[in-house]
């Protein structure tokens, strides 16, 4: 099946869409079951303090940072699947690493080599996601697509934090890798339209980063590190300020709100409401941001409300977040011509890994030295940074230069 024969049916749902689908779950399945655990790993394995473990958590992400810009242009040089599918299996690979490092150089080379292979899967899933699905739905195709990572994030994280109560580290990292095994499988059964050959042009800096996406990439960049903060520290949070209920269920209404928010975000993208879909999404987790620095507060005064208020902001950054998903990834795609799909989408995920990168490292170093309320206050504000970038010169600048 090539593009031309899939246009004319605007169909959405196909095998190959499937395959996709599944094969983009089971991979951040095996990357959320770890995600909440690793904190724990370092400090009851190698006795490493907070800052510390933000230090050696953000390697995994700096590596992923910088193999981003490499990715794209190799994607939109070379044929995509194979690509994909070295990557995936390296990252799959990697959790049996895990499980054999007895020692914390070790587990940090393997760290960094997880996050190189990382940062060229997603970036190549991303890309290939809209080749085999019709331009005219492109944004209901990346935000299903993006609704597995949603669903992963809402079992791995709860998984992962239900079996480090009960099981080894061994056992863990094992299922991430079954996990990851059964993805690439799945990943080997897509199949790709033919890709077109372009011509060469010359190395420059816009083979590797998408000049016209940097204005949305400072926007998005201030935006995912109060992400960074809250998908890594939120379960120390918790347990900090006293929250008894099992801080997995945090990942899982978070994960619901976006899985709610993108049946009807991606749609919205391809009515070309991009910009207005990403300010209302902005505008809840700005407030949701405040809200969850000020439960530290509230929990001395009224926990039952302070614990209940702590999963609806969960359920509400879900949603905001969800919400923003697609129509940044549609923005970018949208600045960029036909060969420059994978660049522009390794440019936004690549502002979205410098800002998760800091905030592993900042939220480690800020919650040592203060309080995690700090720290998420700090990440609150720039979320009104963000929204004020967008709104000033992001939206002109995205209307200005669009291609469709």
């Amino acid at each position: 099946m090539n593009a031309q024969q899939e246009k004319p049916f605007n169909k959405l749902i196909t095998p190959d869409y499937c395959f996709i689908l599944a094969a983009n779950f089971l991979l951040f399945f095996a990357f959320y079951l770890i995600l909440p655990v690793l904190p724990f790993y370092l400090t009851e394995v190698f006795h490493t303090g907070h800052a510390a473990v933000g230090v050696i958590l953000s390697s995994y992400t700096v590596a992923a940072l910088c193999i981003r810009p490499f990715s794209g242009f190799l994607l939109d040089t070379f044929a995509r699947k194979p690509l994909y599918l070295v990557a995936y299996f390296l990252f799959t690979s990697i959790f049996a690493g895990y499980m054999l490092a007895g020692i914390l150089s070790l587990f940090i080379m393997f760290r960094v080599g997880h996050g190189l292979a990382f940062g060229m899967v997603t970036v190549a899933g991303n890309t290939l996601v809209i080749d085999i699905t019709p331009s005219s739905r492109r944004g209901e195709a990346v935000a299903y697509y993006g609704l597995m990572n949603n669903m992963a994030m809402s079992f791995g994280p709860m998984v992962g934090l239900f079996m480090h109560d009960y099981y080894t580290f061994g056992t863990i990292f094992l299922c991430s890798l079954l996990s990851g095994t059964i993805g690439f499988v799945m990943a080997c059964l897509i199949r790709t339209p033919r890709k077109a050959p372009a011509p060469r042009e010359p190395v420059s800096l816009d083979r590797f980063i998408l000049l016209k996406g940097v204005p949305a990439g400072a926007s998005l960049l201030l935006l995912s590190i109060p992400y960074g903060m809250t998908t890594t520290y939120v379960a120390m949070y918790a347990k900090e300020i006293g929250i008894t209920l099992s801080s997995g269920l945090f990942f899982t209404f978070m994960a619901l709100g976006m899985a709610v928010s993108r049946m009807f975000s991606g749609k919205q993208v391809d009515k070309g409401r991009i910009t207005e879909v990403i300010r209302l999404g902005m505008y809840l987790v700005c407030l949701c941001f405040f809200l969850l620095a000020a439960c530290g507060t509230l929990i001395g005064y009224n926990p039952a409300l302070a614990t209940g208020l702590f999963f609806i902001i969960a359920l509400l950054l879900g949603v905001g977040f969800g919400t923003m998903f697609p129509a940044f990834n549609s923005l970018f795609i949208n600045l960029a011509p036909h060969n420059k799909r994978g660049t522009a989408t390794s440019t936004y995920l690549t502002a979205w890994d410098v800002g998760i990168g800091i905030g592993l490292t900042a939220g480690g170093y800020l919650a040592q030295h203060t309080s995690f309320d700090v720290t998420y206050l700090s990440g609150a504000c720039l979320t009104v940074a963000s929204a004020v970038l967008f709104s000033a010169k992001v939206t002109p600048h995205f209307h200005k230069n669009k291609l469709r």
